[in-house]
């Protein structure tokens, strides 16, 4: 595929770009590459400074840059074709959906599901093999169902949302339309609801429900639970990777990020557009602002203000953590000043 009709697919409606394209310069090419692996026929990007040197030495045929004129130039030199956007990223990810697409199964319903009379299926669905389909469950159209999935009973499922193979999605449990449930994700399980009395626990039965809006996204062996009443409940267009756990009645806004290995304990209240680092840890019913951060290993036991980024377990903010860092890494030597001064003192 010429690089002219790469430019032409992504639509340059969609592009704040300078262009250059000429006959000289409109390589044939045939995959997507990182920058630190493309080959002659390859079309990688660049972003950020720590990857700009790469222009000088890279083998790719084609370059998404960033809006800078001296990259465009070291590319020009070159004889690398390019395209210049104010979101590099954002276009190679457009790019690489030209060259790939997942795999989507033909609807067909597999002779070994078992599907319960009262369960309502919608059109132009996939249904794999030994997949398990319980009393009263709804189905939208175009949903599609890997194998091995179970789905208990009262759950519906939005339009076109994809459940990948070994999902459950237990009762209760409502998810949107566009959403992707990955491989061995458990949504709407009972959640951790134990009371202490005198001859142990006693088990809090979880009647709640678990809402999954549009467009939401729940990574491999993540967990998002029902709560003893009322409902836990994630936001539009909310990501979540692998290996997180929602505890039961959390609350989270749209558009959040949650890394892998983060976990929230009950009642959380996250905001819109909050991003979870990898590993983040939320305290019980603490509440956490739109646009706030976490970074990776935040230990939050205290809200998070609307905006605010903290670092570090107990978690702080930002420019505490970078004074107490710096503090930190003094410590071996105002050990020593504080034995001088004791011994002086002795002395």
């Amino acid at each position: 595929m010429k690089f002219s009709e790469i430019i032409q697919q992504l639509g340059e409606d969609t592009i704040s770009h300078s262009l250059h394209i000429d006959k000289a310069l409109n390589p044939e090419i045939t995959e997507v590459r990182a920058i630190d692996d493309a080959q002659v026929g390859s079309i990688s990007y660049i972003e950020g400074e720590k990857f700009a040197a790469f222009v000088g030495k890279t083998s790719a045929s084609a370059l998404i840059l960033p809006l800078d004129k001296d990259l465009q130039a070291q590319a020009q030199a070159r004889g690398i074709a390019w395209i210049a956007t104010t979101e590099p990223r954002l276009l190679f990810a457009k790019a690489i959906a030209i060259f790939y697409q997942p795999w989507q199964p033909q609807p067909e319903i597999h002779p070994s599901a078992v599907i319960h009379p009262t369960a309502k299926v919608g059109n132009d669905v996939y249904i794999g093999p030994h997949v398990v389909i319980q009393a009263g469950v709804e189905i939208g159209d175009g949903v599609c169902i890997h194998p091995n999935v179970v789905i208990y009973p009262q759950v519906t499922i939005g339009d076109r949302t994809i459940l990948h193979a070994n999902c459950t999605i237990h009762e209760r449990s409502r998810i949107g339309a566009d959403c992707v449930i990955h491989s061995g994700a458990v949504i709407g399980a009972e959640g951790f609801g134990f009371v202490p009395t005198a001859n142990g626990w006693l088990k809090m039965e979880q009647s709640g429900y678990t809402v999954l809006e549009d467009g939401v996204e729940v990574g491999c062996n993540s967990a998002i639970d029902r709560p003893a009443v009322g409902e836990t409940r994630v936001g539009r267009h909310t990501k979540i990777d692998n290996l997180v756990q929602v505890g039961h009645g959390c609350q989270i806004g749209s558009g959040c990020a949650i890394g892998g290995q983060s976990g929230m304990a009950g009642g959380v209240r996250v905001g819109n557009r909050v991003i979870m680092a990898g590993q983040s840890g939320i305290s019980n019913q603490v509440k956490i602002g739109d646009g706030a951060t976490t970074a990776a290993k935040a230990g939050v036991h205290n809200d998070v203000p609307a905006g605010e980024v903290f670092c570090g377990s107990p978690a702080v903010p930002y420019k505490t953590y970078l004074k107490a860092s710096a503090i930190f890494n003094r410590l071996p030597e105002l050990y020593q000043s504080v034995r001088k001064l004791q011994k002086k003192l002795k002395d």
